[in-house]
Formats: structure tokens, C-alpha cells, sequence
């Protein structure tokens, strides 16, 4: 069992930036594969970033590349996502999860554990 809580949500204007945390408990995080997902109000949740478990292979939406940089440190039981260039169109409930697997994966239904969700709100 892996419990996840995230943080750092917060209102910003459109070209700020915002640092989200994921810090985990639980059974050994540094052999699961980590993502970020967000669902905006009356949209489906989507994929954002993944890491595998060692950090050495990351892949991006392509609408958030170049802009989100997903990081991790596994003496700190944690997963960061640094988020610069927000746009409105960021908008949504961030979700971290932890993947049975150890490499990074971008489908959803493999992703076993899942935290509350953190909030982001980018004002125009």
C-alpha cells in the first residue's frame, strides 16, 4: 500500500508558476513509476508527466512539454512538478499517482495508487 498526499495548489495569474509536491508512504516508492494527472470541471482526468522509478526516463503531454518539468527524490519519498508558463487552460484538480510498474507509463489505468488531489487555478 502507497499513500500519496499532494500540495503546493494555489490561484496564480496566467505566467506564473507553481511547484507541486507529492510526498508518499507506505511500501518501497523508489521502485514505482510516478504521474501527475489533472481533471478539469466536466472533462475526463488526463495525463500530465511520469517518471520511472529511478528518474532517468520522463515523457510529457505534449500540451504541457517544455513548460512542466516532473522530478523525484526517493531518500525524500517524493515527486515534484514544477509547472512555469501556466495558462488558463491549466486549470484543474492535480492528482499524483503511483504506478505498480517501475518505469514511467502514461495510461491511467495503470496507476494503482492515487492521492486527494491538489487544486490550480490560473486566472487570465
Amino acid at each position: 500500500q502507497v499513500q500519496l498526499v499532494e500540495s503546493g495548489g494555489g490561484l496564480v495569474q496566467a505566467g506564473d508558476s507553481l511547484r507541486l509536491s507529492c510526498v508518499a508512504s507506505g511500501r518501497a516508492f523508489s521502485g514505482h513509476g510516478m504521474g501527475w494527472f489533472r481533471q478539469a470541471p466536466g472533462k475526463e482526468r488526463e495525463f500530465v508527466a511520469t517518471i520511472s522509478n529511478t528518474g532517468d526516463n520522463t515523457i510529457y503531454a505534449r500540451s504541457v512539454k517544455g513548460r512542466f518539468t516532473i522530478s523525484r527524490d526517493n531518500a525524500k519519498n517524493t515527486v515534484w512538478m514544477q509547472m512555469n508558463s501556466l495558462k488558463p487552460e491549466d486549470t484543474a484538480v492535480y492528482y499524483c499517482a503511483a504506478g505498480a510498474q517501475s518505469w514511467a507509463i502514461t495510461t491511467r489505468p495503470d496507476y494503482t495508487y492515487w492521492g486527494q488531489g491538489t487544486q490550480v487555478t490560473v486566472s487570465s
